[in-house]
């Protein structure tokens, strides 16, 4: 799992006064694991597209960290 993708969601996570985690696991679920809102989500959909140049809420709605990974390997972003 990129260590850069973690950051991005600590980042997220610190921002709304959440602790960070250590690690991201590809079975997290964004909203019922990390606690993620859609305002969290939308954060974190435009720190990733400035990070790795990929819209992942592009072709619909991810629910997994598994997801989201396999977008940004897909577009050879990590």
């Amino acid at each position: 799992m990129s260590s850069s993708l973690l950051a991005v969601v600590n980042e997220v996570r610190t921002n709304k006064g959440q602790p960070s985690v250590e690690a991201l696991a590809s079975s997290l679920r964004w909203r019922e694991d990390l606690g993620f809102e859609s305002l969290d989500l939308a954060e974190l959909t435009v720190r990733i597209e400035e990070k790795f140049g990929v819209d992942v809420f592009a072709d619909g709605i991810v629910t997994t960290v598994g997801e989201v990974v396999r977008k940004i390997e897909k577009a050879g972003r990590t």
